[in-house]
């Protein structure tokens, strides 16, 4: 087993909060057990520019309660080229880096498969999306924050929608993931949430809407993800507007108000519990594997099962959805 001494975090893709919990936990973990420990700026992109620089304690002081990412995020499409990894390769050699921690999501994920697959750094995956959308661990770094920035932005337009007898759509994030959508419809009593992993049948909507309207209920949410086959809210306003003319009927986009904000406790509590595995893990040469959580067990899942894997959504979810909306 090869020993690890030096050691580097990275954030990378969309940011989630509750990032920074996780890089404080690597950092004082790896400078608990004697590691270097280095960051990494804006992602795969710090690596090929050498923007790397050594941390300690006090550098993820009062950083734990704060949204975003120390370390900044950015897209870098050099990396998907095989000379563009070899460059990032070389500026982490120059530092001693032996052993990665990668928080972020499935394309964070990929990224980091095949440079582990390159080169002799063993890679550790923290999955940091607010989207949950990656198999292995229960609940991803950021899920909790977003679901819940949106469930307090709903009930605030369910006052407005009641006052006014309106119908409001309301877009949240999940370009292929449905699961925002789901639990803050649910959590907020929305009569219809439309995701993309399940086919939308406007015409029940319309049917239900109408079915509403006969018997007086005249307040109706229907929480829409982005990436709804319908091509989100206001595609399916379109559709009801177009059926239903008498409708007053308003659409409401969240968009990334759900990326910021301060963590939950879960949303720290899980980072901190992440990242200190994943010292741990590097310790121990469990390598490239991404941290989950399942049943508040840590788990470990292969990046390469990380990556073609996706969380599935269980029927029984749309089952409650149709009950407890009628």
């Amino acid at each position: 087993m090869k020993k690890v001494n030096n050691i580097a975090v990275l954030t990378s893709g969309g940011d989630a909060p509750g990032m920074n919990a996780a890089v404080r936990a690597v950092v004082r973990t790896g400078n608990y057990h004697g590691l270097n420990v280095y960051g990494v700026m804006y992602g795969y992109r710090g690596m090929l520019t050498g923007d790397i620089f050594p941390m300690e304690s006090k550098s993820v002081a009062n950083i734990i309660q704060r949204g975003g990412t120390i370390l900044k995020t950015a897209r870098c499409k050099e990396f998907y080229e095989a000379e563009g990894r070899k460059k990032a390769y070389q500026n982490l050699k120059k530092f001693g880096i032996d052993g990665l921690v990668v928080i972020g999501g499935d394309g964070s994920f990929k990224g980091a498969q095949k440079f582990s697959q390159e080169f002799d750094i063993p890679c550790i995956g923290l999955p940091g999306t607010i989207d949950k959308d990656i198999a292995g661990t229960d609940f991803t770094i950021g899920f909790d924050t977003a679901v819940n920035t949106a469930v307090e932005a709903i009930d605030k337009i369910r006052d407005t929608a009641d006052a006014h007898d309106r119908l409001f759509i309301i877009e949240v994030m999940g370009r292929d993931a449905g699961y925002i959508a789901l639990h803050s419809g649910i959590a907020t009593g929305a009569e219809h949430i439309l995701i993309p992993e399940r086919k939308t049948d406007i015409d029940d909507v319309i049917d239900q809407l109408l079915a509403n309207e006969r018997r007086s209920k005249m307040v109706n949410l229907i929480v829409v993800a982005e990436g709804d086959e319908f091509g989100g809210a206001n595609e399916v306003a379109r559709h009801v507007k177009e059926r239903m003319p008498q409708l007053d009927t308003r659409v409401c986009i969240l968009g990334h108000i759900q990326r910021g904000g301060s963590p939950t406790c879960i949303d720290r509590l899980i980072a901190s519990r992440m990242g200190y595995a994943a010292v741990d893990a590097l310790i121990e040469g469990n390598n490239n594997v991404m941290i989950g959580i399942v049943n508040n067990k840590i788990q470990f899942t292969p990046l390469d099962k990380a990556v073609k894997a996706k969380q599935k959504i269980d029927a029984e979810w749309f089952k409650i959805v149709k009950i407890l909306a009628s």
